[in-house]
Formats: structure tokens, C-alpha cells, sequence
């Protein structure tokens, strides 16, 4: 069943709720919802299958370069067997989501509710809509074996660095972590390859973890090969169980 992306009120409890101590009550029930939340999402992707998470900027329109790498990444994925998750939005998402529908494969969406009511692209096979963004990570990096990143703002930066410090400190395994656009991304290797490490704050280790490519073929050929040599066979897929109403 697809969930209802919400409307703009529920945003002002959200922002109340990081303006420091609330009443006991707002609080519980605060807690409560949160717990919801999860709980929606893991009853909505728990049989998605093996999937990619595929980040990048809402921004780009349908005849941006950008957009089309991410619409042949999305197809070559889908061809390789993965299930394709994005954040559900338009863009680099859209197009991601695209690319796998025309290879017919799955789409799947993590939706947020934002002040501009970011509705969910036309291309997902299944979306569910989440109030607070750290539940919507929780399910962009669950279900994953691979995450491609193409070039974003803030949102793709957050999404790739909270991704990246997850594996640095042991919390998922070492899935790969793939930036396709060699040229956008290279600033960034260069200060973290410059001053962070000159000053120690990372290990060599750590920016070697990120995978650039330039192209989607690339992309997906690191995500499929490093996946089956790191983790071999996918996961075995749960069953249905009747009592939950699977």
C-alpha cells in the first residue's frame, strides 16, 4: 500500500521538537510517533530485495547531463539485478528512479516532508514519506549493498559523509561507496586528500574508501563486482508471514 506524503503542518511539530526541552508529554508522544515511523518503514521495505541507494541533487532537470547519468546508472542497476532506492524526489532521484522502471526493475522511494512539499517522482514502484530526515537515512542505508553518489548540494554531501563515517567506524560493513563525475567531485578529494589529511583528523584509509568513476557504466560495474567479491551471494529474502498480514 503506498503511504500519503503529508501535509505542511506536521513540519511544525518536527521543528519544535529540535528546539530543546519540550513537555514530558510532548516528548513521549513525540517518541511514540518517531517509533511509527520506523516501524512504517521497515513494514514497507522489509521485501524491497537487495538494493542501491542511489543519492544526488532534486535540482537537475531532464536535460541536464547529470540527469542522464543517473537515468543510465538507475538502468544499469535494474539490469544487474538490484533493486534501485533514491530519496523519491525529482532530479538526480527521478531519474535514477526512471532508468530503472525502463529496465524493468524496481524503484523504490524514501520520500521527505519538506516546507516546499517535495512530492514523490512518477517512477517508483513503492514510496513511503518521512517526517524526520534521520528515520529516512535509517532506511537510505538499511537496505543497501552499494550507495552511488552523483553530484548534489547539502543533501548529498550529508547523505554521502553520514554514509561514509557508518562504514570509518564499523556501524555497516565496508559496502562501496561510489561518486560518479570525476571532475565535480574532485575539489572534494582534494581537501580531503590535503588539509584533513596533513592534519590527521582522517586516515588515508578513509578517502580511499570513496570510489570515483566518470561514468554510469562504471559505476555500476564497481557496484555489482565489488558487491558479489565482498559479500558473495546476496542476502537470503524473508519469507511472508500470513500473521503480519505480509
Amino acid at each position: 500500500m503506498k503511504a500519503r506524503w503529508g501535509e505542511a503542518e506536521h513540519l511544525v511539530d518536527a521543528v519544535r521538537f529540535l528546539e530543546g526541552p519540550q513537555s514530558r508529554t510532548f516528548e513521549l508522544l513525540r517518541a511514540a510517533r518517531i517509533f511509527v515511523e520506523f516501524m512504517r518503514g521497515f513494514r514497507a521495505l522489509h521485501f524491497v530485495g537487495p538494493c542501491v541507494t542511489v543519492f544526488g541533487s532534486a535540482r537537475f532537470k531532464e536535460d541536464h547531463p547529470y540527469y542522464a547519468i543517473a537515468r543510465e546508472v538507475g538502468r544499469g542497476l535494474a539490469r544487474s539485478g538490484f533493486t534501485v532506492m533514491t530519496g523519491g524526489g525529482p532530479g538526480i532521484m527521478e531519474a535514477a528512479n526512471r532508468g530503472a522502471r525502463e529496465a524493468g526493475g524496481r524503484s523504490i522511494g524514501c520520500n521527505i516532508e519538506l516546507p516546499q512539499e517535495q512530492k514523490p517522482n512518477t517512477y517508483l514502484d513503492r514510496w513511503i514519506t518521512f517526517r524526520h530526515f534521520f528515520v529516512r537515512k535509517v532506511m537510505l542505508v538499511k537496505y543497501s549493498y552499494a550507495f552511488v553518489a552523483l553530484p548534489g548540494g547539502f543533501g548529498t554531501l550529508d547523505e554521502i559523509f553520514e554514509t561514509a563515517t557508518l562504514i570509518q567506524t564499523h556501524k555497516i560493513r565496508d559496502f562501496p561507496l561510489i561518486l560518479v563525475v570525476k571532475d565535480f567531485w574532485r575539489p572534494l578529494l582534494e581537501f580531503l586528500r590535503g588539509p584533513l589529511e596533513k592534519l590527521a583528523v582522517i586516515d588515508p584509509a578513509d578517502a580511499d574508501r570513496l570510489i570515483v568513476v566518470d561514468s554510469a557504466e562504471e559505476a555500476v560495474t564497481a557496484a555489482r563486482e565489488i558487491t558479489a567479491h565482498r559479500f558473495g551471494a546476496m542476502k537470503r529474502q524473508p519469507r511472508p508471514r500470513w500473521l503480519l498480514r505480509e
